[in-house]
């Protein structure tokens, strides 16, 4: 299968799990496509001063690859600041959030997993 880039729509949502502002999400393979495997597999963009609100994973676990931009990530209470190339791991039972904290968009690949 193959998405071309023009064909993938993107949603906005506001205060995602209880963050600030909206947030921009483009399903890259989500639903079906996965075959139960995952959740999904997207790009988000945080805009300045947006959030994913603290919350937890439970019987999955999500990854963040950040592609651009700067924020800060609660990982269990534990606050540190991201940018371009940082990974985020959060696995099944743990909780965490991100907030763009920096002047351009913070644009980053969320794969969500199922346990």
């Amino acid at each position: 299968m193959i998405k071309i880039a023009k064909d993938i729509g993107v949603t906005r949502v506001d205060n995602l799990r209880g963050g600030k502002k909206s947030v921009n999400i483009k399903h890259l393979i989500w639903g079906d496509e996965l075959k139960d495997k995952a959740k999904m597999i997207s790009k988000i963009t945080l805009p300045k001063g947006a959030s994913i609100g603290y919350h937890d994973h439970t019987d999955d676990f999500e990854v963040y690859y950040i592609l651009s931009g700067v924020g800060i990530v609660d990982d269990n209470g534990n606050i540190t600041k991201v940018s371009k190339g940082d990974v985020i791991y959060t696995c099944d039972g743990a909780t965490h959030s991100i907030e763009n904290t920096g002047e351009n968009n913070l644009e980053f690949i969320a794969i969500v997993i199922n346990e």
